[in-house]
């Protein structure tokens, strides 16, 4: 009866291998770690505790008590939030797509190689570093009903009774998004310029070639070229544009009434001028949960569109 044979020692150049997996693998995790460490500590933590606190009745200065669900149940029978809810989704609505095709305007034009680009590059950049205070009080004085220039321009054009805008219920929100707009559509060209960097030059003389004019070579190749770029501007803009507190803070304070109040500043009012942090945690985490769905909303249009 013959014997089994031993089992083979590990080879060498397997126990190299072998350490140099863990010495790998022990160089991605002390990179990793210092960033998650802090990500659970100033993010993912207080998530945490926002969760427990919107199940909660709290006001900062006592003992909190549980009381499940009925911030969520005061929330829907508040006229306040479900007007800043409707706000917040208004200025929404407004603000990405007049940002998307301002900026990618921008960038379409400024990717050529005109002189002088640079310039106009940082300029259009400018604003969206500039301070939120100077902005403010710029387009404040640009947007007097009185003395502005903007509505002096329209009653030399002919409108006698041009806008109020900041100072009208019907047209602060509007006027919001037109700033809004301004600051922020630097930021999102630069983001476009380096996805219009990313399409094949061959492409364009292919289509070029064949015939195509200008607008289709941009529907054709640019636009689809553009795609994954136009995803990420298009999710980081609405996350963002349902956040929106200090531009509206600094112009208009939510005013005048309730016109330009949302949802950011309503939890602001709650929490911290009215000591009510339950409630502000439970309106918290219904913005967390809208800016989940919007997400998950367009990552399933981007991607049944990629595979269409």
């Amino acid at each position: 009866m013959t014997s089994a044979p031993a089992p083979a020692l590990p080879t060498p150049n397997r126990r190299r291998a072998s350490r140099l997996r863990r010495r790998n693998t022990l160089l991605g995790w002390s990179f990793i770690l210092p960033n998650f460490a802090g990500f659970a500590l100033l993010t993912l933590v207080p998530v945490i505790v926002l969760f427990y606190m919107s199940l909660t009745d709290w006001n900062i200065f006592g003992t909190s008590s549980f009381i499940g669900l009925d911030n969520f149940q005061r929330l829907m029978s508040d006229g306040s939030f479900r007007r800043s809810l409707l706000n917040t989704l208004y200025y929404t609505a407004m603000h990405v797509p007049l940002t998307i095709v301002v900026s990618l305007g921008l960038a379409l034009l400024l990717n050529n190689k005109l002189r002088g680009v640079a310039f106009f590059r940082t300029a259009a950049f400018f604003p969206y570093i500039t301070s939120i205070v100077a902005i403010a009080l710029v387009w404040n004085l640009l947007f007097s009903p009185d003395y502005g220039p903007i509505n002096e321009a329209l009653r030399f054009v002919g409108i006698s009774e041009p806008p109020g805008w900041l100072t009208s219920p019907e047209w602060a929100m509007p006027a919001v998004v037109i700033i809004s707009t301004w600051r922020d559509m630097g930021y999102y060209m630069v983001l476009f310029l380096a996805g219009l960097q990313t399409v094949p030059r061959e492409l364009h003389e292919a289509a070029r070639v064949d015939g195509a004019n200008a607008v289709q070579r941009f529907a054709n190749v640019t636009l689809p070229c553009l795609r994954p770029t136009m995803f990420f501007v298009t999710v980081i803009l609405t996350i963002n544009s349902l956040k929106i507190f200090d531009l509206i803070l600094v112009l208009t304070q939510g005013g005048p009434g309730q016109s330009t109040t949302v949802l950011s500043q309503f939890i602001y009012r709650k929490g911290f001028e009215e000591n009510d942090f339950g409630y502000a945690s439970a309106a918290s985490v219904v913005l967390f949960a809208l800016c989940l769905a919007v997400t998950i909303a367009q990552y399933a249009w981007n991607k049944r569109r990629s595979l269409a």
